[in-house]
């Protein structure tokens, strides 16, 4: 095994109806499920809004770091992560994700190139290559 440069732990008491807490109590939230998956749709948020996010904004990073190499201004750039859960309990679930970057100012050409070299180097999109279903969408001023 390598030696790992950061170590993040969570734990969770209860699954999808009970809570989620980081081991230095910097994340403490209650989960609930959604009333699209047959929940009560209480005021806890779930798994793949917490997937959506952390994703979102490691693959942000990873797009400011693709975006300078290419000398494009992300200053005022955002990027939504959207998880879609396909399936059936039956059959099994999956994800589906669409990852949208929007960065006013820049050459569609060359934000699609830095889109898909910070997908190359994002440790979200490393680790579910082959696995999921990603579409990569860029919204510049020319859209």
């Amino acid at each position: 095994m390598t030696t790992a440069i950061y170590t993040a732990s969570a734990t969770s008491w209860g699954g999808r109806t009970g809570k989620v807490v980081t081991s230095d109590n910097k994340l403490d939230l209650d989960l609930s499920i959604p009333k699209d998956m047959g929940g009560d749709g209480g005021p806890g948020t779930n798994p793949e809004q917490l997937f959506a996010s952390g994703w979102a904004a490691c693959f942000h990073n990873a797009l400011k770091a693709t975006a300078r190499q290419s000398k494009i201004d992300v200053s005022e750039s955002a990027v939504t992560l959207t998880v879609n859960l396909v399936g059936s309990m039956a059959a099994g679930l999956d994800f589906e994700v669409t990852i949208e970057a929007q960065i006013p100012g820049a050459d569609p050409a060359t934000a699609q190139a830095a889109m898909e070299a910070a997908h190359a180097v994002c440790p979200y999109s490393r680790a579910t290559r082959g696995n999921i279903n990603v579409v990569l969408s860029v919204v510049t001023d020319e859209d």
